[in-house]
């Protein structure tokens, strides 16, 4: 696999994350490294993981992986994706959206990191070198997750309750989308 090829690959993979990352940034009120980092860490090191455990099992759960694989992605985007837009129709200012405690970060970091699983579970039978690629995934995911909160907030500001609508909406239909692929 040539290092364009791997580029393409964790590109389109780290585009899930980065988009979450957007709806992150749309929850906070003044964006900080901190979340900019948190959510890089969280996503990058999902994003490189699955594909690592993808790879670990290879051929022994191929057919298990891809067959479940999208409906897990699919539940639990579309259980994000609600819980956004539920809270964007309420007047409350605090919302759990702002939340970058661990109990609120795997769930939004396993959700779109659930295709790299399956990702991984190819590059077995492609034979690539697995840590040089993982790592790839996991660097181009980070940045693309800290540039993406940073977006986020400076649009958030001024359409918060729109923008974790459409946060929402995008979650839903990304998870849609995977479901049907």
């Amino acid at each position: 696999m040539s290092l364009w090829e791997l580029f393409a690959i964790a590109v389109g993979l780290s585009m899930d994350a980065f988009a979450v990352s957007i709806c992150k940034g749309l929850a906070v009120r003044r964006c900080s490294i901190r979340h900019m980092m948190i959510c890089g860490l969280y996503f990058g090191l999902f994003q490189g993981g699955m594909p690592l455990i993808g790879y670990l099992l290879g051929s022994q759960f191929e057919s298990l992986v891809t067959v479940v694989a999208p409906y897990i992605a699919f539940a639990l985007l579309a259980l994000i994706g609600f819980n956004m837009i539920r809270e964007a129709r309420e007047d409350d200012e605090e919302t759990v959206d702002d939340d970058f405690s661990v109990k609120a970060m795997i769930p939004l970091a396993v959700a779109p990191s659930i295709d790299a699983l399956a990702v991984g579970v190819s590059f077995a039978f492609l034979q690539v070198n697995i840590v040089p690629a993982v790592s790839f995934i996991a660097v181009t995911t980070f940045c693309c997750c800290v540039i993406g909160v940073k977006i986020g907030s400076i649009f958030g500001s001024k359409y918060k309750h729109g923008a974790e609508f459409f946060g929402g909406l995008v979650l839903i239909l990304m998870g849609f989308k995977i479901l049907m692929e």
